[in-house]
This record gives structure tokens, sequence and C-alpha cells, in this order.
């Protein structure tokens, strides 16, 4: 490309100055399509933020740089690619993810493979196709969910809900939780059991439990491992004993929500928990599914 310096005009000087209006380094008052002192001082300071050698001209690297740093969350279809995808829409979703409990690593920028699986996962917890695209759809879902990511950081802090505060939770919600093999259901039975202990007029019940179908006011929750096949559209959680899972079960809740029939999938690692036996793995994730599950529906 042909250098962009002082005492140029026209187009590709207006593009420069708009895009440093983008990033900040430029208001938007001073666009006038002449490469005047303002712009100078403005590509000066932008090239000393992204580590550039000192210049007040827009040569190939600077303009690369400038073109990355103006991209924002939804302006192109992201995806995992040789090169990889980078600039400030790729941290923007990597932010966003993270903020929602799917973590990516560093937040670098650079759309790579960890990048690629969190918005896998995420895709997955809300019943979309989990290829790993980021386009209208998933955009669409992300900007649906502004409410729990604006503003917000990733996570650093226990999220635990501790069922001593999750009686309103309990009685305010109600959930029917099944499971498809003798595990599962003992998983789904557990969580009813330590429920019903919490607060006897608990409305998070395990299918054994009630008398009569469940209604449509009720929430299925379907305990599986991974393996088992379910319909694209039912988002599924993926379990973990960490602070994230009740990030990722709200997304998930929401989106179960406005379903109908409404139903969510919990999906287990397997029928052992480290190296636990079967009676205590199954306890360990009736504990943890419950808190997160009870965290999420407390937000």
């Amino acid at each position: 490309m042909e250098v962009i310096k002082r005492g140029d005009t026209g187009a590709a000087v207006e593009d420069v100055q708009e895009r440093l209006v983008l990033v900040d380094f430029l208001d938007k008052a001073q666009v006038t399509g002449e490469f005047d002192e303002a712009t100078a001082q403005a590509v000066a300071a932008f090239a000393q933020s992204v580590g550039l050698a000192p210049t007040e001209e827009v040569a190939e690297k600077l303009w690369a740089a400038l073109v990355d740093a103006s991209y924002a969350l939804g302006d192109r279809t992201l995806y995992l690619r040789m090169p990889y995808f980078h600039g400030h829409d790729v941290r923007e979703l990597q932010q966003v993810l993270a903020v929602l409990g799917f973590a990516c690593g560093p937040e670098d920028g650079i759309f790579g493979a960890f990048t690629e699986l969190a918005l896998r996962k995420f895709q997955t917890s809300l019943g979309l196709p989990s290829d790993g695209i980021a386009g209208a759809y998933t955009y669409a879902a992300l900007r649906n969910l502004h409410h729990s990511w604006e503003g917000k950081e990733a996570p650093h802090a226990s999220l635990h809900f501790g069922f001593a505060r999750a009686a309103d939770v309990l009685e305010a919600n109600a959930l029917c939780l099944f499971g498809t093999n003798p595990f599962t259901r003992s998983v789904a039975s557990r969580m009813s059991n330590l429920a019903q202990a919490t607060n006897p007029a608990s409305k998070i019940v395990s299918a054994e439990m009630l008398s009569v179908p469940p209604d449509d006011a009720m929430l299925l929750v379907h305990i599986i491992e991974q393996g088992w096949e379910l319909p694209g559209d039912v988002p599924a959680v993926e379990w973990s004993d960490d602070d994230t899972l009740s990030l990722r079960l709200g997304p998930a809740l929401e989106a179960a929500r406005a379903s109908h029939p409404s139903r969510i999938a919990l999906v287990l690692p397997g029928e052992v928990w480290e190296d636990a036996g079967a009676e205590r793995s199954a306890q360990h994730f009736a504990i943890t599914l419950l808190d997160g599950v009870c965290a999420a529906l407390s937000r």
C-alpha cells in the first residue's frame, strides 16, 4: 500500500481518521479528509499503544493494526482458519465468553483453537448448531444475553450458592429432574432429596417423585452422560466442579424457558468422580449440579 502521510487528502485519509475515531484516538469533528497535525498526533499515539515503532505515517503494519483495532463484536463472521482471525472483535468475543463461563485462555484477540472450543460449548449450551462459527445466530444470542455480560468481568471468586440460601429459589422454580440410566437417575433422585431436605416445599423434584406427568410450567432437566444423543435444539451444559457452572447454566436456562417444551440437559463426564465409588460420585455430582442450578436461578 502507499504510505498515507501529512499533507495527503481524500478518501484514504478520511478512512484512517474514521478508524482513529472508532478506537478513541481522534474526535469525530476532526474527520476532515486532510492529514493534518491532529491526525499525525493521533497516528503517533495509536502506534505507541500497539507497540509499533514511533511514526506519524500510516504504512502497511500500522494500517493492519488500525483495521484490527477498529473491528467491533459482530462486524464480521469469525471462525477457525489459518492465518487466525485477530482483532478487537475477537478480544471482545473472548471477554464475553469468559464472563459467561466459557474460558478461552488468554484474551489475546486471536481466534485460535481454545476460542473455537469455548464458542462451541457456548453454542451447545443454548441449543444452537455447534459449528464454532461466530455468525448471525451466535451474535443474536450474545445480544439477547447482554444483561448477563455487559460491564462485567470474568469470575475470580467462588460463586457457590449454598443450600442454606436456596430455600426461596427451590420453592419458586418448578423443575422435573430425570435420568436415562441407573446412574443418572440416581443423581436426579439425590438432587431432589437434597432440595426437599433444604425446603420441604421445593418444586425441584425428580420424575420418580411425581404422581402425575410434569405440566407445561415445569422445566425438564435431563441428566445424561457424555455421548448421549440429544435433539440439536436442546440446550446442554457440561458439568464442571468449578465456579463457571452456574454462569454457563444461566444462558441455557433462559434459552430453555423460551422453548416448548422447556428442556435442558446436564451432561456428566461419566459415572466416576475422581477415584470415588458410584455412591459418592453420584452424591458429589448431585450436590454440585443442584448448587449450580440454584445459583443460576437466583440471578
